[in-house]
């Protein structure tokens, strides 16, 4: 085949594994039009189609299962073969798909991985930023943060540190509504929450409707269904919510954590990569990288970091 024939078939592995023309553009980078023309060309050149079209994406034809594994055997091969290259060499190279979710990739992630690139600056980094799990099997990335253990057979996991959701509020929310003696006073003040239902790695979110409370069920004033878009609300005055210590963090002043003594839920951070990358390198670097920047930027508040601003009005709101 020629060298503009590998091209194609290049485009039509990534089309397979993506099953649409729509998203394997957008993981290629290209227009959908343009791939759905380089297909269209690799199938006249083989004189057989390759893809059933439907109303839900692509499936594969006989031909196309055919030439599908015969590409995945080649991609495998080429990245063991790019492993061992880059182990021969001692130096991480290369290019590497992390994924996280929308809240965590904005804010620490983005601020730590400057750091990362110029202490790697042979790595490239391309950063997937999504609440949904994408598929480190089939490649969708390479390697994902979260916030839960992964159930699929296949991957590799590391534990990372563990991420407290806390009580917080803007400063000019508190001003003008007033501090919470106690969980109970939540109660009469506006929350701001997680749209139902809350995926398991983040219900913590949802923790401000239950704290303290022993009379009838919490209703928020605003629900979000973004850690990242409730915080934006938060921040800018909508009322009191129950958010990662991390993004309180970022906020730089602009939340301030409520009731210190009430500790919400819990939830662990995973590295997480297929088995076929346990000798990559550069997955090995940046997870140590990530880990020891864990330590010096932390996720959680510390003790001292949890601002109780006295000079704020003590009296609960009075239910607006």
């Amino acid at each position: 085949m020629s060298a503009f024939d590998w091209d194609r078939l290049r485009l039509f592995h990534a089309t397979a594994e993506a099953g649409s023309f729509t998203e394997a553009a957008r993981r290629l980078g290209t227009s959908q039009p343009a791939l759905s023309r380089q297909i269209a060309s690799l199938e006249d050149a083989l004189g057989a189609k390759l893809f059933h079209r439907h109303a839900r994406g692509l499936a594969l034809t006989h031909e196309g299962e055919q030439l599908e594994a015969a590409a995945a055997e080649t991609w495998d091969r080429i990245e063991r073969t790019r492993q061992s290259i880059e182990q021969s060499l001692g130096r991480p190279t290369g290019e590497i798909r992390i994924t996280t979710t929308v809240s965590f990739g904005s804010t620490w992630l983005a601020r730590a991985l400057p750091d990362f690139m110029a202490q790697y600056p042979d790595i490239g980094v391309n950063l997937l930023l999504s609440d949904e799990d994408l598929d480190l099997a089939r490649r969708e990335a390479e390697v994902a943060i979260r916030f839960a253990a992964p159930a699929q057979q296949g991957l590799i996991s590391k534990r990372l540190e563990a991420v407290r959701y806390r009580l917080c509020a803007a400063p000019a929310y508190l001003e003008r509504e007033g501090m919470p003696e106690s969980a109970a006073d939540l109660s009469r003040h506006r929350l701001v929450a997680f749209g139902e239902p809350a995926p398991g790695p983040i219900q913590g979110v949802n923790w401000i409707l239950e704290v303290g409370n022993t009379g009838a069920p919490r209703v928020p004033c605003l629900t979000v269904n973004s850690i990242y878009g409730l915080a934006q609300a938060v921040e800018n005055g909508a009322g009191i919510a129950a958010l990662p210590s991390y993004l309180i963090r970022a906020a730089q002043g602009r939340l301030q954590t409520i009731l210190p003594n009430e500790l919400g839920p819990v939830s662990r951070m995973y590295f997480v990569y297929p088995e076929e990358l346990r000798g990559s390198i550069r997955v090995n670097v940046l997870r140590d990288f990530l880990e020891a920047r864990m330590k010096s930027d932390p996720l959680d508040l510390e003790a001292h970091e949890v601002p109780v601003d006295r000079g704020i009005g003590r009296v609960a709101a009075s239910g607006r």
